[in-house]
């Protein structure tokens, strides 16, 4: 798709202003220069004037100075004997010329001898033209140039004061961009993943190019359609392809754009926005991050606000459409339940589409569109990516091959390896590997235990994921990483695959106490137990998890968000019962992780030995190792 900006940017005009200033301020320094050389080369030219009557006199006399006088125009230019230029200069009156005062009629009688003779005596007169370019140029230059300065500076000045204007006048103008169609147009074949959502938006499509076949049948064409979903899962893609596909303009605004310090001008470039995708209709006007102008007036008050008077005059445009206006509205937000009621009903945003986050299918899908264009060999494994990306948006997904690219660049690899695939995965994931950081012997026995008891009571527990990989190495924030990958993605976990998550949490510290002594532990759990607080509460206070709470949740009155930091909507009783259920979950996995632990001791020692050898261990080394270890009976949930 073509952009075209349908305002300038001001860091062009600034741009502008300052090349028209420098340019300027060039002119005047250039006429300042003319004008010194000039009066310079007035000064050096500038002559000793004596009196005609004297220049007669001197001439007449045969002991007197002159060589030569040079008549140019009304000045005798006088050369003295011995020196190459004129020194003295006269100016002629009118009564007459030198030839009436009898300066050469001595010599003009005589011949010969007496001719050389009187010539060598008395000074030779000639006659030149005046001719003196250099001075005449100087003197129109020294007129007009300061003339045309003048000009240019008031011209200057109206131009600065019309911008400055017209500046004003634009304050309140949508600031929309304007995407029209071409040959680079974003089509649904552009978008991998995502057919529910494609599905609901090729209507939207139709809706566009065919709009009398659903007008004969009594159905209205839908006023706004609001995308919401997880960031980076393509919302504003999916909108660029509606355009793309139905051929329309496509307006495209963040909501953050209306927003301005002055109260009033939110609401103008809305209507400024509106009239403009009117006089293209058909069009698309796609508003990204609606939330930002668009979030519920009764949680924030003050009627006077300047984002309040902005959504009430997206309001009422979505209201005042007309049926046949052939203008759709399009949002996108990661955060529905914020947004005003008043939005969200029928006649303004009609349909809401969830862009969620692509399936493993999908996520092969998306992973071949980043990669297509890329060299690769022949043994990346794209699909064993996507089964490990699960959770992923397509965003990650990009940045993974991006990544993959430049760790390939940076090793000197003509095309991008199985190994430079993982290394990007595990870098976006995680972070890159410090390599830098050095951990002493006991450290690396610290970490290698922690490591093997995450990976012992993961392997173990029957409702846990496979382990796939075990690393001590450091990378990111962490000393080692221990991965589970699920065999396959699922929208629903039960209350036991949840336990045995705690459980595999806490196996790296509970793995130090039993090998170190339980006053031995460490700070390298402080992550883990983030972990295992975060899902116990969630598991309380969103899911009903509880023993004594079961089939309870208690959601956050002000935004419905099901979080104890925005304050607490039950009572302290409540709150208490809600910590005592939090605490009873984590004693229960650390029990658990123990007596899996326990029990298979001598796997716990083996794998740490072997991480400690080789650093990093993937799924086919790992399962010799972690084939012993069973399930004893007193860790059974079920």
């Amino acid at each position: 798709m073509a952009e075209k900006n349908l305002n300038k940017p001001n860091g062009l005009n600034n741009n502008k202003s300052n090349t028209i200033r420098s340019v300027i301020f060039t002119f005047i320094l250039l006429c300042f220069a003319v004008l010194l050389i000039a009066n310079m080369n007035k000064d050096a030219q500038q002559k000793k004037e004596v009196a005609i009557s004297e220049v007669v006199r001197r001439a007449n006399d045969p002991e007197g100075n002159i060589a030569k006088i040079t008549v140019i125009g009304n000045e005798l230019e006088i050369t003295l004997k011995g020196e190459e230029k004129a020194t003295e200069v006269s100016r002629k009156d009118g009564s007459g010329t030198l030839y009436d005062q009898g300066l050469v009629n001595y010599c003009e009688a005589l011949e010969g001898e007496e001719l050389k003779t009187c010539q060598e005596k008395y000074p030779v007169i000639e006659y030149k033209e005046d001719v003196n370019t250099m001075g005449i140029v100087l003197d129109v230059a020294l007129t007009i140039l300061p003339i045309i300065a003048i000009v240019i500076f008031l011209s200057w000045m109206m131009r600065q004061a019309n911008a400055a204007n017209s500046q004003s006048l634009s304050f309140g103008k949508s600031r929309a961009k304007l995407y029209g169609p071409d040959k680079k147009k974003v089509t649904f074949n552009d978008v991998a993943g995502n057919d529910a959502a494609k599905q609901d938006l090729t209507e939207i499509v139709d809706f566009l190019k065919s709009p009398k076949k659903y007008e004969k049948l009594g159905a209205k064409i839908p006023r706004g359609v609001l995308l919401a979903g997880d960031p980076g899962t393509g919302k504003t893609l999916m909108a660029r392809a509606v355009a793309g596909e139905a051929n329309v303009p496509f307006f495209s605004i963040s909501g953050s754009e209306f927003a301005e310090m002055f109260v009033g001008v939110g609401a103008s470039r809305v209507r400024d926005l509106f009239s403009k995708a009117k006089k293209n209709a058909p069009s698309i006007i796609f508003i990204d991050e609606i939330d930002a102008v668009a979030h519920k007036r009764d949680a924030r008050g003050g009627a006077g606000r300047e984002d309040e008077q902005t959504l009430n005059q997206i309001l009422v445009e979505m209201d005042g459409f007309d049926n046949d206006s052939g203008v759709i509205v399009m949002a996108a937000t990661n955060r529905v339940d914020m947004l005003d009621k008043a939005l969200l009903r029928p006649g303004r945003f009609d349909r809401h589409v969830n862009v969620t986050l692509p399936e493993r299918k999908d996520r092969l899908e998306i992973l071949k569109v980043h990669f297509k264009g890329k060299p690769v060999e022949e043994n990346v494994d794209l699909e064993a990516l996507a089964k490990k990306t699960a959770g992923s948006s397509g965003a990650d997904l990009a940045n993974i091959a991006n990544e993959a690219a430049i760790t390939a660049a940076r090793e000197g690899h003509k095309a991008i390896s199985n190994k430079d695939v993982v290394e990007a995965f595990e870098r976006v994931a995680i972070g890159p590997e410090r390599k830098s950081k050095v951990m002493n012997e006991k450290e690396r026995k610290i970490t290698a235990y922690h490591e093997a008891g995450h990976a012992v009571v993961g392997h173990v527990l029957p409702d846990s994921d496979p382990v796939h990989k075990v690393t001590i190495i450091p990378r990111g924030a962490t000393g080692g990483v221990t991965w589970f990958l699920p065999p396959e993605d699922r929208s629903y976990k039960s209350i036991y695959e949840l336990k045995d998550i705690l459980a595999r949490a806490m196996g790296g510290r509970v793995a130090e106490k039993i090998i170190f002594g339980k006053d031995a532990v460490t700070t390298g759990a402080s992550s883990d137990l983030k972990n295992v607080a975060n899902l116990a509460k969630s598991m309380i206070v969103e899911e009903g998890m509880g023993d004594d709470t079961r089939n309870l949740v208690f959601p956050d009155e002000a935004t419905g968000y099901y979080t104890i930091t925005a304050g607490k909507p039950y009572s302290e009783k409540t709150a208490e019962l809600i910590d005592s259920e939090v605490k009873k979950l984590s004693d229960e996995a650390a029990k658990r992780a123990e007596d899996v632990l326990k029990a298979n001791k001598a796997v716990l020692d083996k794998l740490a030995e072997e991480l400690l050898a080789h650093e990093t261990l993937e799924e086919k080394e790992l399962e010799p190792i972690l084939k012993a270890a069973k399930l004893p009976t007193i860790a059974k949930l079920h």
